[in-house]
């Protein structure tokens, strides 16, 4: 890095959902949703996904204007584990969403006598509020998903339809939505069910859903209809040119004093694995250290041992705490197999463990293991049967617990 004056205020901002002072890399995706707010009848819904860390939730702010531009209302938010619980929920949530959007349209008039008054008639104005919404779901007969479906064609028939073109419904960490067999809350699927419904009826309400890789096979199987609802968007890190412009820009455009070096910046794209979250972590820390260096008089330096070290901490602990012993040896067996950072099988974990541990595992037991792996938030299967690690860079994490139990150095 080259100093010109030390005195400047750290441009980046690593955290869950925050705007990075630069979005690098997602122009394809961009110009994808593009193509599908084109869309008069909604044929494609659209779902964001990949690993934590790569980006979900800021592009799918990036999508709010754009989708505002070409006339669309933007209805949502989180979806949290307890909207998911019964289906009255979710009605819920989809309804107070609606009318956060149409509470400023005025969907009816009436003019009444005015006794007294120099003007004989006054204007009434009824927005299309919550209390509105409530109150007409409420009178319609029959189960959730027909007074909910009901509802959606009231708010279209009161919309001005020549003034927008429909309603997006964005709803982030949507792999928390669940069917509960057992409690007869299906949830989940009411929510598709009801969607595909309107849209059998040319009403443009489209779903725009981000989540972890589970979300996908947990629609598919929820209902397989879900294939032909949805175009998938799986997000992966940035290549190396999106990942030097991910470092560049921001210092860049803020006309930072401190600059990074070639070196240094190949170093982060290394150690980041190119995730967007990561080169934000790694590049504040960075900077944090150099201004105070050299506030200090210090000769600057980039204590990589320690800022990986720090990232240990806020990123990885968390989730390694989730995990048993047992669960660990498993998750340090495959941390091992070669292929560990792309997809890996349960016959390969097998395998591994023969050669590593005196107490190996059984096919049998392996599966149970990566299934309450997987309810932890580890580890999830894809549709091909395969596992992958749901933390990014997770494997490498493992790793340095394995060196470090052995007395290695990082």
């Amino acid at each position: 890095m080259n100093s010109r004056n030390a005195r400047f205020t750290n441009p980046f901002r690593p955290g869950a959902g925050h705007m990075p002072p630069y979005l690098a890399g997602r122009t394809s995706e961009y110009e994808e949703v593009r193509r599908i707010l084109d869309q008069t009848i909604i044929l494609e819904n659209v779902i964001l996904t990949g690993l934590r860390g790569v980006g979900k939730t800021v592009l799918l702010e990036t999508l709010k204007p754009l989708a505002r531009e070409k006339g669309w209302l933007w209805a949502g938010t989180d979806l949290s584990e307890s909207t998911s619980v019964t289906e009255e929920r979710l009605a819920t949530r989809i309804l107070v969403d609606i009318a956060l959007v149409t509470s400023s349209l005025v969907v009816s008039e009436s003019k009444q006598l005015e006794l007294g008054y120099a003007r004989p008639e006054r204007v009434i104005r009824q927005p299309l509020n919550y209390d509105i919404l409530q109150a007409y779901y409420d009178k319609i007969p029959g189960l959730t998903s027909d007074k909910l479906k009901s509802t959606l064609e009231f708010v279209w028939s009161l919309l001005p339809q020549t003034a927008i073109s429909g309603i997006v419904f964005a709803y982030d960490e949507a792999q928390n939505l669940s069917d509960h067999a057992k409690k007869e809350e299906y949830p989940l699927s009411l929510l598709l069910d009801v969607f595909q419904s309107i849209q059998r009826k040319n009403i443009p309400f489209m779903l725009v859903l981000t989540g972890l890789p589970t979300l996908f096979p947990k629609l598919v199987e929820s209902r397989t209809y879900s294939e032909r609802m949805f175009h998938v968007m799986f997000l992966s890190q940035l290549d190396e040119h999106d990942s030097r412009e991910a470092i560049a820009r921001p210092v860049e455009r803020a006309e930072c004093p401190i600059q990074f070096a070639d070196r240094t910046v190949r170093r982060i794209i290394e150690i980041s694995g190119g995730y967007p979250y990561f080169i934000q972590f790694i590049c504040r820390e960075v900077y944090d250290v150099w201004l105070a260096k050299i506030d200090s008089g210090e000769i600057p330096s980039v204590p990589e041992r320690e800022i990986v070290q720090k990232l240990d901490g806020d990123f990885f602990a968390g989730r390694w705490a989730k995990a048993t012993d047992r669960q660990r040896e498993l998750l340090k067996v495959i941390s091992l197999i070669p292929n560990c950072d792309d997809e890996f099988t349960v016959q390969e974990i097998v395998n591994g463990a023969k050669e590593s541990l005196e107490k190996p595992f059984s096919s049998s037991h392996t599966n149970q293991m990566l299934s309450s792996l997987g309810e932890a938030g580890l580890i999830y299967r894809n549709r091909h049967g395969k596992y992958s690690f749901a933390v990014p860079l997770l494997s490498r994490f493992i790793r340095r617990q394995i060196n470090e139990a052995s007395g290695l150095s990082y």
